[in-house]
């Protein structure tokens, strides 16, 4: 089904399917591992019954991208913990209901005082439950299992690796969709200022509130777009570009916060029927333009149009209209405060376009 086709699809639908269309090579990824996981454990090494081998290939991989590197360290410490405890435990007291609670607090506190990641403990105590239930301790099951983990858990990470999800794509793709649903709420905002709908502009803010953890999943497939491209040789090429998305992500952040106080503001002066200003209320729809290009250079191929510079050219000329003066005419101090947030703003995206803070600060001054 192509995009069109999705776009008429019921809202609750779409969302599902896009969110298995980008699920889609994760899935991928552990299902082979988990099968390649088994044929190295079983066919191989001659295990008997090796479930634990293609579990520990889906739970390194998992559909996070991010964190690859640790779940499989986690896993692997934590079924090797939750073994040397159950041995050395159930091999002095026994088995039993009261010998589980022991072998697991046991497990439980070494693990934690190991690292403090959350799978390693809960590993080092299913590791220790099979070994007072159902494996005997000292057994050669039992060491099997800590090999079949290494096993899943290698074999997940170069899976991963050979199997990559494009470490910038994902990335820009994130960031461009925050960029884009900010330009629609500009627009949503100076529509509901001109109109002094006090209902519309509570639906913007709700709306921008709602945002937050479409930047915390940029952020994360960020951070999971640097271990595929340290991990996977078909994307060393791509860390450069990723770097330069990643010093997106706290303008990004920072602009998605300070539109929020900006609505905020508007918020209040509308409540208390002050009328903004119309060149207010321009900079706030050019600022949505703004979006727009910053959406679109998120989105350019290399050498494309608009890169950087093209649009901190748009937003300086932005800026221009947002200088101090303008206070000059803007009567009420709520008002006057709301110019400054936009001011704010505009540096976020000016960071956003590749300059650093500093710059990004000048740019006003440089404009009285």
């Amino acid at each position: 089904m192509g995009s069109q086709g999705v776009q008429r699809l019921p809202s609750v639908l779409r969302v599902r399917v896009r969110r298995l269309w980008l699920s889609l090579v994760p899935i991928a990824q552990c299902a082979i591992a988990a099968g390649l996981a088994w044929f190295v454990a079983f066919d191989l090494l001659h295990h008997a019954r090796p479930f634990f081998a293609p579990i520990a290939a889906v739970v390194s991989l998992g559909l996070s991208l991010a964190r690859r590197w640790r779940r499989s360290a986690e896993l692997i410490v934590g079924v090797s913990i939750g073994i040397l405890v159950g041995d050395l435990v159930v091999t002095q007291i026994g088995s039993g209901a009261w010998q589980i609670t022991v072998v697991v607090a046991a497990a439980m506190a070494l693990a934690v005082f190991v690292d403090g990641g959350p799978m390693l403990p809960t590993q080092a105590a299913s590791s220790a439950v099979l070994i007072a239930t159902l494996l005997p301790p000292g057994g050669a099951a039992s060491y099997q299992r800590a090999v079949d983990a290494l096993v899943g858990g290698c074999i997940g990470l170069l899976v991963g690796a050979l199997v990559p999800v494009n470490p910038a794509r994902r990335a820009r793709r994130d960031a461009a969709g925050i960029l884009n649903t900010l330009r629609d709420l500009s627009h949503d905002l100076a529509e509901a200022l001109r109109a002094r709908d006090e209902d519309a502009v509570y639906r913007v803010l709700a709306a921008a509130r709602g945002t937050q953890p479409a930047v915390d999943g940029l952020r994360a497939d960020i951070l999971a777009g640097r271990e595929v491209g340290t991990l996977s040789p078909l994307y060393w090429a791509s860390r450069d570009r990723l770097r330069k998305i990643a010093a997106t992500a706290d303008p990004i952040d920072n602009a998605v916060r300070n539109f929020r106080v900006v609505t905020r503001r508007a918020l209040g002066l509308t409540q208390r029927g002050v009328a903004v200003e119309e060149p207010m209320i321009d900079i706030i729809e050019d600022i949505g333009g703004l979006f727009e290009t910053l959406r679109a250079m998120m989105l350019a191929e290399p050498g494309q149009p608009p890169d950087p510079a093209d649009a901190a050219r748009e937003v300086r000329s932005v800026v221009r209209r947002a200088r101090t003066s303008l206070a000059d005419h803007v009567e009420d101090l709520s008002e006057a405060a709301l110019l400054v947030e936009l001011r704010s703003l505009l540096v976020d995206l000016l960071m956003v376009a590749g300059l650093k803070r500093s710059s990004a600060i000048a740019q006003l001054h440089l404009n009285k």
